[in-house]
């Protein structure tokens, strides 16, 4: 068993339930953490037996150009596909966080994390 991570992907997106995040947008955080069999990929050197981080920098990409209400809808997407895409992956963890989040207070970013086992 292995383990990939993607930090600190740095996405622009338009989440959220104010109609101005939907126009005006804000920088976005996710990190991507994966669990799957690397063993022979490690043995073949062979790109073809692994989980390939730019196919989940795709999904993240993509999934995140999709406009949502809530950071938990947009991290089960993430989750879904990567589940419905690569098959070799047995567990992943998903994180999206919004940066200054418009909440009425000096925050950093407000974070959503969920998880998918096969």
């Amino acid at each position: 068993m292995g383990i990939i991570k993607l930090k600190n992907i740095r996405v622009y997106a338009y989440h959220g339930c104010l109609l101005e995040e939907g126009k005006i947008g804000s920088d976005y955080r996710v990190d991507v953490s994966i669990k799957a069999n690397l063993s022979t990929s490690a043995q073949s050197d062979n790109l073809l037996d692994t989980v390939d981080y730019v196919h989940l920098n795709k999904i993240v990409k993509q999934e995140m150009a999709i406009r949502s209400k809530l950071l938990e809808t947009v991290v089960k997407r993430i989750l879904d596909r990567i589940f419905l895409e690569i098959p070799m992956v047995e567990r992943a963890d998903v994180s999206v966080s919004k940066r200054n989040p418009p909440i009425g207070g000096n925050v950093a970013m407000v974070t959503v994390e969920m998880s998918k086992v096969r």
